[in-house]
């Protein structure tokens, strides 16, 4: 199989192809250094993605508060990540940092609050 991919690992935006085959890395052109080639083989083999969404908030100065994983996750968990994160509420106030959600789906990863919300 083939696939184009533009690496997203620097500044330079490398535009690669890469052939493969199931989850075997055979050949990667078009990138310029091996960082390309890494990020060729990661995203054919373990794709990873960090989530962001937004939490409901109860007596907060907002009704939601966003949200991310602390790390890039394994990107076929996301929907078992996400299902957690739709159901969880938290009470105000909510420091930026605050861990919402202890390892969703067993993914290894903490659902964590983006901003800092108050009581009301």
């Amino acid at each position: 199989m083939k696939r184009e991919m533009i690496c997203i690992r620097c500044p330079k935006g490398c535009r690669m192809n890469v052939e493969y085959e199931g989850t075997k890395v055979l050949k990667v052109t078009g990138n310029s250094c091996s960082k390309g080639r890494d990020y060729a083989v990661d995203e054919i083999t373990k794709p990873v993605r960090i989530v962001t969404s937004t939490v409901k908030v109860k007596n907060g100065e907002l009704p939601v508060v966003p949200v991310k994983t602390s790390k890039a996750i394994r990107r076929h968990l996301i929907f078992d990540v996400m299902e957690e994160i739709y159901k969880a509420e938290v009470k105000a106030p909510v420091k930026e940092g605050q861990v919402i959600i202890k390892n969703p789906a067993k993914c290894g990863a903490n659902i964590v609050a983006t901003l800092e919300l108050r009581k009301v």
